[in-house]
């Protein structure tokens, strides 16, 4: 099959810059409810106040780090081994499957759609041994201890919580905690964009690498940087209000202090996972928070059947987006758009 042309690639690029802005505007607009849903259910903050600061609060965070970012770009398969069609299958996977669980309202994990089209794509061009094991270990590690850390911080932070505030009156708790919420939303916001927004940076550095023929050190530049954070900040200020009705008013009832609870744990969770490099979910991280924040009170209180159907979308996220990134990649070789 004959190479690429340079005017070919060229076009490759800037399709893969355009499809990677695009996933990160869906993400962020997906993830919406990750930094906002409890303090907008609380009504703490108005959801057009709420979603403003975690449009602004997204962007910093994207630009506070780049180790996530490095772990999508070279962690997870062998970067010179990566192609434009391979970063295109990917991405294309991820778009899909973040818009079908969007429309059926349902948190699934755009992180993790996105890596597993990765590994799909890879594995339909180059086969099972291009996966980077420890990579995927640390992919592995995130997908399914997150959701339990962040549940045991939650339910371990409120409880404490409840000790410590025994003796106040319940009108001062409510008046506190409804101004402290603001706060915890906003360290929330910043942790989602600081590991949500390094993904992308992640896989349009790759493609640049790509490009450039596979040669000389991987490098993420900082206009990637910038015009990812942007883009997830501007889908984080579109709202998603179908996931934000889902989390912060299905899952369980919450009060500003519990609120501030579940999005502390999730938060701190995501941001340990960020410094090392670790690519989670925020959802997962929140959902998890939430879940355990809801358990103290009693197992009744949280709406176990809707944590269900969450959960199924997480495990049905793996092999999904799998088989995505595999068929998309395979379709274009089979088309001939392919190095």
């Amino acid at each position: 099959m004959p190479e690429l042309t340079p005017s070919t690639e060229l076009f490759l690029l800037l399709l893969i810059l355009a499809l990677g802005l695009g996933f990160d505007f869906i993400n962020g607009f997906h993830d919406t409810a990750n930094a906002i849903a409890t303090v907008v259910a609380t009504r703490v903050l108005s959801p057009g106040r709420a979603v403003l600061m975690a449009g602004v609060l997204n962007f910093v965070g994207a630009l506070s780090g780049t180790a996530v970012a490095t772990t999508v770009g070279k962690g997870i398969i062998p970067p010179e081994l990566s192609t434009q069609t391979l970063v295109i299958s990917a991405l294309v996977a991820a778009i899909v499957w973040n818009l079908v669980t969007w429309y059926f309202g349902l948190p699934s994990s755009s992180s993790h759609a996105l890596i597993f089209g990765i590994i799909g794509a890879a594995v339909s061009q180059h086969g099972l041994g291009v996966i980077i094991l420890p990579g995927l270990q640390l992919t592995t590690f995130g997908i399914v201890y997150s959701p339990l850390v962040a549940f045991i911080f939650g339910y371990a932070f409120m409880l404490a919580l409840y000790w410590g505030l025994r003796n106040v009156s319940y009108r001062l708790v409510n008046r506190f905690f409804g101004r402290a919420q603001i706060l915890s939303s906003a360290y929330m916001a910043f942790s989602h964009g600081g590991n949500d927004g390094q993904k992308t940076m992640g896989i349009i550095a790759l493609s640049i690498y790509a490009f450039h023929g596979n040669t000389g050190p991987f490098v993420i530049d900082t206009w990637v940087k910038v015009v990812c954070a942007l883009a997830i900040a501007l889908g984080t200020a579109t709202g998603g209000w179908r996931i934000i009705r889902t989390m912060g008013m299905r899952i369980t009832a919450l009060k500003p202090v519990n609120g501030f609870a579940a999005e502390t744990s999730a938060a701190t969770v995501i941001e340990i996972a960020t410094r090392f490099g670790i690519p989670i979910s925020t959802t997962h991280a929140i959902s998890g928070a939430i879940l355990g924040v809801g358990s103290t009170r009693r197992l009744s209180a949280v709406r176990w059947g809707i944590a269900g159907r969450i959960v199924t979308a997480w495990v049905l996220t793996i092999p999904g987006c799998f088989v995505l990134g595999y068929g998309t990649a395979t379709l274009l070789r089979v088309l001939g758009v392919h190095p």
